[in-house]
């Protein structure tokens, strides 16, 4: 078939959850996935016989549960396998944190250093819960357009500003109900990690583990405005089972693509791979298809594209396609990226010089994120270097093990260890990625054998993905992977940009279903499942 009700640009997990909701309403769909395996950045890859790599993301708590009923993606194969523990901080000094979802081990661990931070802990945990709560329901829906922009940049009809409002009260009810709780909720949604943790705790080795959180995927400092948004992010999703639970996806991040991709046939969803897109294709002011790059075209009147905006509008698109206020803001749009990753297949797991085990043994603190960031000041200190143009000469270091509770992803008595780097400036002031990524690697594997010296030995394979490694595979400008840094002027109403915050665009038709449209990057899913919902609204 050439045509079809709608098109589906690019196959990642937001993708494939736009085409199967569409499908599931009656549409007529085809994705279209420019690489040979789905997923997008959520994708897994055989890279050496035998191991099944989650190559970019690579654990799982924020992929909406609605998503998963709706679609019945366990019971095509999706599951999430939790992770408990679910952090550990080796530390310099030989002393170690290890924290998860059982509180008694959190007092435990955390009075090692301070009773006072152990006994603050569960009420910082408790407010960012109370706040996420508020959070949450603002992912499941598009964002309102509630601003007062000039009446020639869209038209916005009766039923939609009803709609916002509505959606606008109803946040500002649910903000009323944090009481007392409403200043430390707007200096977490818009201030900076560290004076809050500074607050709240005094042992560094607390703070440092917690502050990685606020910067993980970020071109930012824990220092800036912004970054303790994202700190509620991990007492956030329920993919995990419960609130706050991050886990792996079983046979690799790419089982929910897997899930999504044989629900979608279900449903009647074609799915073509190695098929990239050249050119959105439009005729008066609406979508018309696409155009691939074999020249071949795809006919419908609707588009929904997952890939960033920079590369719908400004890459698939004539200038003459959009009015040029809208181009302007696109072309302002802040891809700046500082993150790296470096997949390694070891002969056995990381053995601790501040938690000894036996070789070849599996523990507790290997089944969470092992994190090589010992201090709030180590942490600083890599963001100064990047901000210079240059990578971290003490990188930060955010590694998962899921070989500790998968048994499908690596041969027998191997394990897989995903590190998480920062930070790696796309733009470097004095090299390129291409020349140097093998040995900021290199540097990242030494690091990691400060704390773990049998690691280097262990190696018997590796992949580095670079910053433009990472923009050259996933289709991602400037390597970012929340197509779009999730800074306050790029979140919510401003996401793309202001006044086109609800999927639709000044094409008719033409539907963003991505991360670079709210609520943004992670493996939610609820963009594809928004999208969706304004699309079926429309009635094209």
């Amino acid at each position: 078939m050439s045509s079809y009700d709608a098109i589906v640009i690019g196959g990642g997990h937001n993708g494939l959850v736009c085409a199967c909701y569409l499908a599931r309403a009656g549409k007529r769909v085809v994705v279209l996935e420019r690489r040979h395996v789905l997923g997008g950045a959520a994708t897994t890859e055989e890279l050496w016989p035998g191991y099944k790599v989650s190559t970019a993301a690579y654990v799982i708590s924020l992929f909406l549960p609605d998503i998963i009923r709706d679609l019945r993606l366990k019971e095509n194969g999706f599951a999430v396998l939790p992770r408990t523990p679910s952090s550990f901080t080796p530390l310099p000094d030989g002393r170690s944190l290890l924290m998860g979802p059982d509180a008694d081990l959190c007092r435990r661990e955390i009075g090692k250093f301070s009773t006072k931070d152990a006994e603050a802990y569960p009420n910082y945990e408790k407010l960012l819960e109370r706040v996420a709560a508020v959070l949450e329901p603002t992912l499941s829906q598009s964002a309102p357009d509630p601003l007062p922009l000039p009446a020639s940049w869209r038209k916005i009809g009766l039923g939609k500003r009803v709609r916002d409002g509505a959606k606008l009260w109803k946040i500002h009810r649910t903000l009323k109900a944090l009481g007392k709780d409403q200043p430390a909720a707007v200096e977490l949604l818009t201030g900076a990690a560290r004076p809050i943790l500074d607050r709240w705790f005094e042992s560094e080795a607390l703070k440092a583990t917690l502050a990685t959180d606020a910067i993980i995927g970020a071109f930012t400092s824990i220092s800036s405005p912004g970054s303790a948004y994202v700190l509620l992010h991990h007492v956030m999703g329920e993919a995990g089972g419960a609130r706050g639970v991050w886990g792996y996806v079983r046979g690799g991040m790419g089982g929910l693509a897997t899930a999504l991709a044989k629900v979608g046939e279900q449903l009647g969803v074609e799915i073509r791979r190695e098929a990239p897109v050249a050119a959105i294709n439009e005729a008066n002011g609406k979508v018309t298809g696409v155009t691939l790059v074999d020249g071949s075209t795809v006919s419908a009147p609707i588009v929904a594209s997952g890939v960033d905006a920079n590369l719908t509008f400004q890459k698939f698109l004539q200038p003459s396609s959009l009015p040029e206020e809208f181009r302007t803001a696109v072309a302002n749009i802040d891809y700046a990226s500082a993150s790296m990753k470096v997949n390694l297949a070891l002969s056995e797991p990381p053995n601790f010089t501040a938690r000894p085990t036996a070789p070849g043994e599996v523990a507790p603190h290997h089944h969470g994120t092992m994190h090589i960031s010992p201090t709030l000041d180590y942490l600083e200190q890599a963001y100064h270097d990047a901000r210079l143009g240059r990578p971290s000469a003490e990188p930060i270091v955010e590694a998962t093990m899921a070989t500790c509770v998968d048994d499908t992803i690596a041969p027998p008595g191997k394990h897989l260890l995903s590190c998480f780097v920062q930070y790696a400036p796309y733009e470097l002031r004095d090299a390129n990625w291409d020349d140097i990524k093998e040995s900021f690697a290199d540097r990242v594997v030494a690091k990691i054998g400060e704390y773990a010296p049998n690691v280097p030995g262990a190696i018997e394979h590796r992949q580095v993905l670079s910053p433009l490694d990472i923009e050259r595979t996933y289709g991602l400008t400037g390597g970012n992977i929340m197509q779009g840094a999730m800074n306050a002027n790029q979140l919510f109403c401003f996401r793309p940009v202001a006044g086109w915050a609800d999927h639709r665009t000044p094409l008719k038709g033409l539907y963003l279903c991505g991360a670079a449209s709210h609520p943004g990057g992670g493996v939610m899913g609820a963009c594809g499942k928004n999208a969706a919902t304004e699309i079926l609204r429309d009635r094209v």
